[in-house]
């Protein structure tokens, strides 16, 4: 872990045993997806969107000074709790970058990446609160979600955290689980799952959504497009064939996938200044999956754009999951297929036009 840096975002990132911006107001969780229940945990440490001023009340930490800011802060765990245990990779809806980013966008100042290890697993409630909560982190107020646990064998709850905190003069809020109304999977759906109505919004959720091919109760969840960034590599260059040319996208290896199939996208070439041949933003159909008609061996994220051509080797695009069209299927043959990619190019422009 590098020491304390700035990632351009205006967002600190640390470690808890490096140099942290202190005094803070805490928001408590693991945060992947930073979706609107993460968001609405973390409306309390904010004020305006643009960090805290002066608290009004005492301070809970009797070196802060009346003038003193406080620093709205985000920790989190590395690696996640369940990768530590079960020895696992996990894979993330928001990989460290797009978390950092999300946050800025809120207005979060500070990122803290504790380092989960069996010397932070092994701390009782109450040693979690005093050493790390007081001592490293100098807190004046946390947020937690009322299904918050911590603590060796997450024995804590919420409620435990908001008694122990008190002992220090430090008020704790409990934010309830946001639900959403979401409606079932619809029939062209990757897997036969059957999500709840009202069911409360979750990271688990959200990933079974887009495991099913279910973009629309992800976005809901989410409050904002699915997204998959990547860079631009050399692939089997099978689409020039049929008339189809796909930039082959390369994705962080810790990024979530959503289910095979193919999806009407929304593209941003990343670092580009939109001109007349490079619009802001590209139409597009993503196909994921093995390619089952060219007898594919390896799983590939694939992007054909419509209404553009040009090198994106190299580049860096920015795609956004609108709809899910249709399952991942082997065709008869190579004619077979290039029929179903203009239909599918169709429905696509049809859609993202709409939209």
């Amino acid at each position: 872990m590098p020491n304390l840096s700035q990632n351009g975002c205006s967002v600190w990132v640390a470690a808890a045993t490096e140099k942290l911006l202190t005094p803070t107001a805490v928001a408590l969780g693991k945060f992947d997806g930073v979706h609107l229940g993460h968001q609405r945990v973390i409306q309390p440490i904010l004020m305006g969107g643009k960090g805290l001023a002066t608290p009004p009340l005492p301070p809970a930490d009797p070196l802060a000074t009346p003038q003193e800011q406080i620093y709205s802060t985000v920790v989190t765990f590395r690696p996640h709790p369940q990768e530590f245990f079960t020895g696992q990779p996990r894979t993330w809806l928001t990989p460290l970058d797009e978390k950092v980013e999300q946050l800025r966008s809120l207005g979060v100042q500070q990122l803290v990446l504790l380092p989960f290890d069996r010397e932070l697993a092994a701390l009782s409630p109450e040693e979690f609160v005093e050493r790390i909560i007081v001592q490293r982190l100098r807190c004046q107020r946390i947020s937690v979600g009322q299904d918050f646990c911590f603590g060796k064998n997450r024995l804590g709850t919420a409620q435990d955290l908001q008694a122990i905190a008190a002992k220090y003069n430090i008020p704790v809020t409990i934010v309830t689980l946001q639900t959403s109304t979401l409606p079932a999977i619809a029939e062209n759906s990757c897997s036969g799952l059957d999500l709840s109505h009202n069911a409360p919004i979750s990271t688990s959720l959200i990933r079974k959504s887009l495991a099913s091919g279910d973009i629309k109760n992800a976005s809901r969840c989410l409050g904002r497009l699915y997204t998959l960034i990547g860079t631009v590599v050399e692939g089997e260059q099978l689409g020039r064939t049929i008339g189809f040319p796909t930039a082959n996208l390369e994705l962080p290896i810790d990024k979530f996938i959503p289910g095979k199939g193919v999806y009407a996208v929304r593209v941003q070439i990343l670092h580009d200044t939109p001109t007349a041949n490079t619009p802001s933003e590209i139409l597009g159909v993503m196909n994921i999956g093995n390619r089952p008609t060219v007898n594919g061996t390896y799983s590939s994220v694939e992007v054909h754009l419509l209404d553009w051509s040009g090198d994106l080797y190299g580049k860096k695009l920015s795609v956004q999951l609108v709809e899910f069209l249709r399952p991942e299927q082997k065709f008869p043959s190579l004619e077979a297929l290039k029929n179903q990619i203009q239909q599918d190019c169709a429905i696509a422009r049809k859609l993202l036009s709409e939209g």
